[in-house]
């Protein structure tokens, strides 16, 4: 079985490594844009399955990975910021307040497709400007959806409680990915018999 990682996060990457599987990176190019009317708790895994069926090469004996991430405030969904001045707006929303964070996952070969999403509660503490300006000059957050990466500085000194995964937030629920890719692992091995 060879395992597809359709993104070009870092951390995704990690995860799916520190997980224990190997793993080739792949590109798809589609354009991330769900419905209006959808409701927040569906886009995740919306533009998770739009990723994987713009995906055409898959092969027998291949298995594709994509995933989104998507930070909400209030149903208001918190995006990638282009700038400094989006990052600092939305880490200036957040503060103080508890946000979900949703990390949609597909999961396909040429036989099936699993998507499934994941939901993480983040509160986090009041923020200043000073620590809003350190952060974004710093850390530069403006490939992350919601403008912070919780395995960074926002992370450590600003996020007072999670309540769900870790590991969602940083953009892969990891407890999901391994049970799914341990079953296509299981059929897999079974077709070869």
């Amino acid at each position: 079985m060879k395992i597809l990682l359709a993104s070009n996060s870092p951390r995704r990457k990690e995860l799916l490594k520190a997980l224990g599987f190997d793993f080739e990176v792949v590109s798809v190019d589609c354009d991330e844009v769900y419905p209006e009317n959808l409701p927040v708790e569906k886009i995740a895994e919306y533009l998770s399955d739009l990723k994987a069926d713009a995906y055409k090469n898959l092969e027998s004996g291949e298995v594709l990975i994509t995933a989104d991430t998507i930070v909400a405030l209030e149903n208001e969904v918190l995006g990638k910021p282009k700038n400094a001045l989006e990052a600092k707006e939305m880490l200036r929303k957040l503060s103080g307040k508890t946000h979900e964070v949703y990390t949609g996952i597909t999961i396909r070969n040429s036989q099936k497709s699993i998507s499934q999403t994941d939901v993480t509660h983040v509160e986090t503490d009041d923020l200043t400007d000073e620590e809003i300006d350190f952060y974004i000059e710093n850390y530069k957050p403006f490939d992350k959806a919601g403008a912070y990466g919780v395995q960074e500085w926002f992370g450590m000194a600003k996020i007072k409680r999670i309540t769900g995964s870790y590991y969602t937030v940083m953009g892969l629920p990891t407890h999901l990915v391994y049970g799914i890719l341990k079953d296509f692992e299981l059929a897999f091995s079974k077709d070869k018999i």
